[in-house]
């Protein structure tokens, strides 16, 4: 998944796969992305094709447009079609806006 770390880089903010530690989360902006299932292809008991689902994560404590413009702009660079939701964490007191995509899987 070294393409998918080189994209959350590119976007430039702080970032933890699943969740940051107890005490250590960054102050907002911050994104955390998941590998929540597989999404294989293949025929009688082969995969031929292997590739995830990726939940990218964008946690924002107001609507930053421009910050999700700048993330759809680096996933539309890299040819990655996604679907976007949103949701107010009332608990947390911020915006999640998930950016749900597949990648192949590569190892290396």
């Amino acid at each position: 998944m070294v393409r998918l770390l080189k994209i959350i880089e590119d976007i430039g903010l702080p970032f933890a796969y699943s969740h940051f530690a107890e005490g250590e989360s960054p102050d907002p902006p911050f994104m955390v992305y998941l590998f929540p299932k597989n999404k294989h292809f293949g025929a009688d008991g082969v995969v031929f094709y292997k590739s995830t689902q990726i939940d990218l994560e964008l946690y924002t404590d107001k609507k930053d447009l421009k910050l999700e413009e700048k993330i759809e702009e680096t996933l539309d660079r890299e040819k990655i079609y996604y679907e976007k939701s949103e949701v107010w964490i009332e608990s947390e007191r911020l915006y999640e806006v998930l950016y749900e995509f597949t990648m192949e899987v590569k190892n290396g």
